[in-house]
């Protein structure tokens, strides 16, 4: 299953590593914050992932 990402800006997960006091690493996510929304695109409507990001930037015409 692939990564879920922005339809706009392509944002997707980051991965890193949590780091603790003693130095040890773990694995772990950064996961951009994605809402379902329904936009129109090309005259059509069609519900996608897009980050907040964008939805607050104007970057996509709600339907």
């Amino acid at each position: 299953m692939p990564t879920p990402s922005c339809h706009v800006c392509g944002k997707a997960a980051v991965t890193g590593h949590n780091v603790s006091h003693s130095n040890r690493k773990t694995n772990r996510k950064w996961r951009p914050n994605l809402q379902k929304v329904r936009i129109r695109e090309r005259g059509k409507v069609h519900t996608v992932l897009v980050c907040t990001r964008c939805i607050k930037s104007n970057r996509i015409q709600k339907a």
